[in-house]
């Protein structure tokens, strides 16, 4: 038996995992050296429910997506990433660098789409595209776990969507991507806003606006943002109808996508 004191962890719980815990988290013990797959089996000592959904789970250390394999601390935090839907602004103009980064909590204004429009584009720029995401009354794709609830409900109306994320995390997701999209297509001026809570058939769940001198590095730079953010940014959705919900989405991808991958070009 090891003399060597255990380390402790925080295990955070979001979405169908949170639901299926009953929880936000759960702190564990483990010994030195454990791995973020360690934490895992723990997690799934202590709620056995959580078990059916490892296939499709990613997990992130201290806000930075990690292997499993990955050794853990005292203190760590070790989020669990189940699949994902597909603050405050952030600007920084120098040198012509503008973003803006936010997670909202609250019903966009209608204004909001010109008002990023203004803030981040310049007389340089003859291009600016927007991208608008609202709520449809259709069903999509459940995640992996949530088909026998989508059956349940298929056909019926969506009522609304209910979005949840990982705010610090999904803001730094958002961060390399905008980075990412500097280096592609050299666009320098972007901005990302989501929901989170409800957002009625209809309405905007996420904004994404690009300027850019000519209009295909705009289209470019907009198509790449809200594909990355619906694959790797930690914010999830539920589709809601009038006697339950089902999780949507896929698991999530913890890296840029390649170059040569239709969503990169």
């Amino acid at each position: 038996m090891s003399l060597l004191p255990p380390i402790r962890v925080r295990i955070r719980l979001f979405a169908m995992q949170r639901e299926a815990a009953g929880s936000r988290e759960l702190r564990v013990e483990l010994p030195l050296g454990a791995t973020v797959e360690d934490a895992w089996t723990a997690a799934v000592g202590a709620v056995p429910a959580l078990a059916p959904g490892r296939p499709a789970l990613r997990f992130a250390v201290n806000g930075v997506y990690a292997d499993p394999a990955t050794p853990l601390a005292h203190d760590d935090e070790v989020a669990v990433i189940p699949p994902v839907s597909g603050g405050e602004g952030e600007a920084d103009v120098a040198d012509k660098r503008i973003r803006v980064l936010a997670i909202h909590g609250e019903r966009f204004a209608a204004a909001l789409a010109g008002d990023l429009a203004a803030q981040i584009a310049t007389v340089e720029d003859g291009a600016v595209v927007t991208f608008a995401g609202q709520t449809r009354v259709t069903p999509g794709t459940p995640a992996p776990g949530q088909e026998a609830e989508a059956a349940r409900h298929a056909s019926r109306r969506v009522e609304g969507l209910e979005y949840e994320a990982f705010e610090p995390m999904a803001l730094a997701v958002m961060a390399q991507i905008a980075d990412e999209i500097e280096t592609r297509f050299g666009v320098r001026r972007l901005a990302i806003v989501h929901r989170t809570g409800g957002v009625p058939p209809g309405e905007t769940s996420v904004l994404v606006v690009a300027a850019a001198p000519h209009r295909d590095a705009a289209f470019d730079a907009a198509r790449y943002a809200i594909d990355e953010v619906k694959a790797r940014a930690p914010i999830w959705k539920a589709e809601r109808f009038d006697d339950g919900h089902v999780w949507m989405g896929h698991p999530a991808r913890t890296s840029a996508a390649p170059p040569d991958d239709p969503a990169a070009t």
